[in-house]
């Protein structure tokens, strides 16, 4: 149940082109970026490459949130209910069956490609105009297939039987038209990428959250919450699977036509275009072969987590609620846990992107370990923080999601501080993947990804042995172990391939990153004792509303005891992140 996050990176933001109707715009590829290893010679991020990385957070971050309170609503809608497990299983369906055949191919690889071609005197109309009627009517293809199979698929990817079944498959009718329109999401992402246009594509998804809450609030409205009304498989009618799943799919589509507009705007003029001859697309093929099958090793081992993580629900002998830990707990628990991931060190990485993919192409190694490096260091300064806190505040961020639970509350809760632990490994493990890519590298990945899905899978097999009460723990563990060994072996490969890229510098940045956030958790954990967090019926176990209190309290207090540790430490890469945000602030004061 893991959420996978990709996007593409590119480092200098010239003036947004104007668009033109028959005027090719202006080709951000042509651009001469500033020397790469000058701009990081002091091992910092460049200040544009800072302010991209802001700017992006800041989308995401908008978009993190109202994916909080949406996972809220959820909670409040369904949670406790083996509904709200059979739901999840079904919505995860799309966006994996996505990434397995296709994601890999659009987030990883596409944006070299799309790079080279806007070089051409066209700026890449024509590669662009190829590559976007091939990749729609293949989505088309796999859309229809996918939906024509959807029985056998939810047999084969839950442990669902009879009813809770049938229900699932009436779900995946609704949720599975997903997968064409994450298809198309991505593929307008990364030709806005490639032309330095950032902003649309991490701020897109704010409109599928906004879609997605106003269907959640329309469902609780017309049907109910949880605790007022238990929804069962028995009661459950065909109108709710409209209101709760179909205004999911309506979200991820809005998500995605909204792009349309800023690529338009690009001045393109795209056209249908079905002849692959000459196109170029010869090099993109053999690479995307590559990346395929790195996303399907790894996502077919999520089919068997999901299989396994629906167990609970089977096994649960509570008729209308849900007893064990299930499927929502799990997610719920990862949305938390990949956020600092998906707002930090994603918008870095896709910033850092292009700075390494031009390094790579000229050869220029120094600079491409100067960026890896830059982009470790100042991701890891939020990461460890991040799964600090997560640690800490588990309990009070599990009653966010429990629908005023306490039960519910605890299981997210532990869940989440198993996550918490592996979170900042996760995280450098994608950024050193990225290496291999920007170097049109793709079969590393390959083998980096079967060794680490062969460790998640010995584990979480083991975890499928488990008492049902116990599964989705085993689970976490399972992700936290497998986050673990990933970044171990890529940095030995990458070592091997790149030589020293700063690891002894980047070793103490992560070492005095983590004292700062000790002290802060220590902090953390003092303060949650005044909101009664040791005692069943606490504070902060009583409802949504005080877990929000104890959040806004206790989570301030960290953050502020952590940066001013980080100042104490003489640490230089919390002006690097935080300077382009406070700017941002200072501009918009009047008077300043």
């Amino acid at each position: 149940m893991m959420v996978v996050m990709s996007n593409v990176e590119r480092v200098n933001i010239p003036p947004k082109p104007v668009a033109a109707p028959r005027v090719p715009p202006r080709n951000p590829a042509l651009v001469p970026a500033p020397p790469l290893a000058h701009t990081a010679s002091k091992g910092r991020m460049s200040p544009s490459a800072a302010r991209s990385s802001a700017n992006m957070a800041v989308g995401t971050l908008v978009s993190r949130i109202l994916g909080l309170i949406k996972g809220i609503i959820l909670s409040i809608a369904v949670a406790g209910t083996v509904i709200g497990d059979i739901f999840e299983g079904a919505n995860y369906l799309p966006n994996l069956i996505f990434l397995m055949l296709a994601g890999g191919v659009f987030n990883a690889v596409l944006i070299p490609q799309i790079a080279k071609a806007s070089k051409h005197p066209d700026g890449g109309r024509d590669f662009i105009s190829r590559l976007l009627t091939l990749g729609l009517l293949g989505l088309l293809t796999l859309t229809a297939v996918v939906m024509l199979l959807v029985v056998p698929i939810m047999s084969l990817s839950t442990s669902f039987t009879g009813k809770q079944l049938e229900l699932a498959i009436t779900f995946g009718l609704f949720l599975l038209p997903q997968i064409f329109f994450y298809g198309l999401f991505s593929l307008l992402g990364q030709v806005l990428n490639a032309h330095n246009s950032f902003k649309a594509y991490a701020w897109a998804p704010v409109v599928n959250n906004v879609v997605a809450i106003t269907g959640l609030l329309v469902f609780i409205f017309v049907a109910g919450s949880s605790a007022t009304n238990p929804h069962t498989v028995g009661n459950w009618t065909t109108g709710q699977s409209w209101i709760l799943a179909g205004t999911a799919t309506l979200g991820i589509i809005a998500q995605s036509v909204v792009l349309l507009i800023p690529v338009h705007r690009l001045g393109l003029n795209l056209r249908p275009k079905f002849s692959l001859k000459g196109a170029g697309l010869g090099v993109t093929a053999k690479i995307a072969t590559w990346t395929m099958g790195t996303m399907i090793i790894g996502n077919l081992s999520f089919i068997l987590i999901l299989r396994i993580a629906t167990i609970p629900s089977g096994a649960d002998s509570n008729a209308g609620g849900s007893v064990y830990p299930g499927a929502l707990v799990l997610s719920r628990a990862t949305e938390m846990y990949i956020m600092p991931h998906s707002t930090i060190a994603l918008s870095i990485a896709t910033v850092m992107f292009t700075a390494m993919a031009h390094a790579a192409a000229s050869k220029n190694l120094p600079a491409l370990r100067s960026s890896v490096s830059s982009a470790l260091r100042t991701t890891g300064m939020a990461t460890v923080f991040a799964a600090m806190a997560l640690l800490v505040l588990s309990g009070p961020l599990g009653m966010l999601f429990s629908g005023n639970q306490e039960l519910v509350g605890r299981q997210v809760a532990i869940t989440l501080a198993i996550l918490a632990v592996g979170a900042p490994f996760f995280s450098i493990n994608f950024i050193l993947n990225r290496v291999f890519y920007s170097q049109e590298n793709a079969k590393t990945p390959f083998i980096l990804q079967c060794i680490a899905v062969a460790v998640l899978l010995s584990c979480v097999l083991i975890a499928g042995q488990l008492p049902p009460e116990w599964i989705i723990y085993g689970i976490a563990l399972s992700y936290t172990i497998s986050n673990f060994v990933g970044p171990m072996i890529s940095h030995r490969l990458l070592k091997a391939q790149l030589g020293d890229y700063g690891g002894g510098l980047i070793l103490r940045a992560h070492m005095r990153f983590l004292a700062a956030a000790l002290v802060s958790g220590i902090v953390g954990e003092l303060l949650l004792r005044l909101f009664g967090s040791s005692a069943t019926g606490g504070f902060m176990w009583t409802s949504i509303q005080a877990s929000v209190v104890t959040l806004a309290v206790v989570g301030s207090a960290m953050a502020v005891v952590y940066v001013l540790v980080l100042k104490q430490l003489r640490v230089d890469e919390i002006d690097a992140l935080l300077n382009p945000l406070i700017n941002k602030v200072r501009n918009r004061i009047p008077g300043k």
